[in-house]
């Protein structure tokens, strides 16, 4: 269930990050080392929080320079999608037009801005995952949903024991009720299912996930828009495991940051539980390594200047994967000359980052047709070709 991956930099470099009151890690071959033997470059990353790269369980790489497109609120999300394919087909057309690998780095780059070192990419696997993608890719089943999908009876078996991923209930009717019913029915209500939404349960499709040991994904912004309302606390506070997921941006508001802000503002879920909504929690659904700082694990590390609470696109430090940076401030150069990694500069809410190539070449052309995808993401400019 490993997850797929960036292949590690040209260069390999044991170095350690000494971080705040003297905590530092060492990072050797894409793994965590004993931070008190030798090596070859020590890098102080500053005050903040160093902590294990977070886990984003919903998104849609390749749609995330759309702009939001809807007028809400809807019943359903049928009903969106309907809606938006009569009277915006037009910039749906445009928007499938850009190159397939384009659209999913910038999905990449979304999420990288948002601390995201392991991303659920709830589409059809791509080969451009196999190709040096920024970040890792979790190993899924993905179900869209079941209007979408039918004739599910045989979907629960099968594919190595791999989690099912599929929207549920994603509305407001009786009828986006009645699919946790459906569900059951069909063999698909148990612990190997991971729903996402889950906006119209009723009381007694509650009480069916809890018994099944399903997980869900919570994305509070894509929701509140789409619906004015989210998942139901009487769900959120049941016992069940919450994963946290930033949606495209079709409908998501910003990078997973931005979902766990709205997360905390809505005050369903302690701290510890969201979390691990975006750390154990969601490693142990989606059958991923711990997300810990111990010997051995994997280098996925996220540095933040302010805790993750509060935390925005410019306040993300530092963003290692496999023991690769990929995304950092300019005073970090360094570090990626010695990893080997060629970079280029983004500018996020007046902070200078430094972002691996090609990511902000392809950003720069995307904007040129899509330039709402700046603000979504706090870009003010780009440059490529920093040496």
């Amino acid at each position: 269930r490993s997850a797929a991956g960036p292949r590690h930099a040209l260069h390999t470099l044991r170095y350690r990050l000494e971080g705040p009151g003297g905590f530092g890690v060492g990072i050797d071959a894409g793994r965590l080392v004993d931070p008190n033997g030798r090596f070859e470059l020590s890098v102080d990353v500053g005050s903040g929080e160093l902590r294990p790269g977070l886990i984003n369980a919903h998104d849609h790489l390749h749609r995330n320079h759309y702009p939001h497109l809807g007028a809400p609120p809807y019943r359903n999300a049928y009903a969106w999608g309907r809606d938006i394919h009569d009277r915006w087909a037009e910039v749906i057309e445009r928007g499938r037009s850009i190159d397939r690998r384009d659209a999913l780095l910038v999905g990449g780059l979304k999420n990288l801005l948002g601390g995201v070192t392991t991303v659920v990419h709830h589409d059809p696997w791509e080969p451009d995952f196999e190709r040096g993608f920024p970040l890792r890719l979790a190993r899924i089943r993905s179900v869209h949903s079941l209007d979408f999908e039918p004739g599910l009876e045989g979907a629960g078996v099968g594919d190595q024991g791999l989690p099912l991923c599929m929207h549920v209930a994603e509305g407001t009717t009786s009828e986006d009720a009645e699919e946790v019913r459906t569900l059951e029915r069909l063999g698909l209500l148990n612990e190997r299912l991971i729903a996402v939404h889950v906006v119209g349960v009723d009381p007694d499709g509650i009480e069916a996930l809890r018994s099944a040991g399903v997980a869900i994904v919570w994305c509070p912004t894509s929701n509140d828009f789409l619906f004015g309302r989210t998942t139901p606390c009487e769900l959120l506070h049941a016992g069940v495991d919450v994963l946290l997921g930033s949606d495209s941006l079709l409908t998501g508001a910003g990078t997973l940051l931005d979902e766990l802000r709205a997360a905390r503002r809505h005050g369903a879920l302690d701290e510890k539980r969201m979390l691990g909504g975006v750390g154990s929690i969601a490693a142990r659904r989606l059958g991923l390594p711990p997300p810990v700082l111990d010997v051995h694990a994997q280098a996925d590390l996220v540095h933040l200047s302010r805790p993750v609470w509060e935390a925005e696109a410019s306040d993300v430090v530092l963003v290692v994967v496999a023991g690769v940076p990929r995304l950092g401030d300019e005073r970090f150069a360094e570090l990626f000359e010695r990893t080997g990694v060629a970079v280029e500069r983004l500018e996020v809410q007046g902070t200078r980052k430094l972002v691996a190539a090609p990511l902000a070449t392809i950003l720069e052309r995307v904007l040129e047709d899509w330039p709402q995808l700046g603000p979504a993401l706090g870009l003010v400019d780009t440059k490529a070709g920093v040496p």
